[in-house]
């Protein structure tokens, strides 16, 4: 037993509310498309076939989709990120890179916009669509798990939402981030399952 579970970490499951809906994090070419250096993740392709799979299966059980993509007008408007390749300008609004992955695109059903920061949440129209819609449980997919899924996580357990994370639908550049982080959020803001336990969740209670 680890010094964590000892101290009473991750004693709880939070579990399924009534409405869920799914959030998609930056899954857009730059992460996705190995011609930029950021998108060469095979840990991040499997991530967003398995999202894909999740995305049609919340369809069929008319379950709202949210999608975002990190994208900024210039260096101007960038905070102080660390990352080289955000300032060539593949991640300006407009480039290609910024273009959400046409795997989990579907017009007309999934609410797509753009953040300037890591998490979905932080000044985004995500908030006021999350009560429109009823919502009461997030199921958060995306990339990078270290990075702004991560933050992601923390804003809906901080916003009161019942927190799913599918692990396999999310990715990384490390495997190890990103089990590190998911290991740290699963005991204390997020339900860690799979992409099997959330269909089987569908399945059953969303006809």
């Amino acid at each position: 037993m680890d010094k964590f579970a000892q101290a009473g970490y991750g004693q709880r499951d939070i579990g399924f509310g009534e409405r869920p809906a799914l959030l998609m994090v930056d899954f857009q070419l730059g992460f996705t498309d190995a011609s930029n250096p950021l998108g060469r993740s095979d840990h991040v392709q499997q991530a967003v076939d398995n999202t894909a799979t999740l995305l049609a299966a919340c369809k069929a059980h008319d379950i709202p989709a949210a999608s975002c993509a990190v994208s900024w007008g210039g260096p101007d408007e960038m905070v102080y990120w660390k990352i080289d390749s955000l300032y060539d300008g593949s991640f300006y609004h407009g480039h290609p890179c910024t273009e959400i992955d046409p795997r989990i695109r579907e017009e007309g059903y999934v609410f797509e916009f753009i953040k300037t920061a890591p998490s979905i949440f932080y000044e985004t129209p995500l908030k006021p669509w999350l009560v429109k819609h009823c919502i009461d449980t997030t199921i958060i997919t995306g990339c990078t798990t270290s990075g702004c899924v991560r933050a992601s996580i923390v804003d809906s357990f901080s916003a009161g939402f019942r927190t799913i994370v599918p692990a396999d639908c999310c990715g990384d550049q490390d495997a190890q981030a990103h089990d590190n982080n998911l290991q740290d959020v699963g005991r204390r803001y997020a339900d860690v399952v799979d992409l099997q336990f959330v269909l089987d969740h569908l399945n059953s209670n969303h006809h």
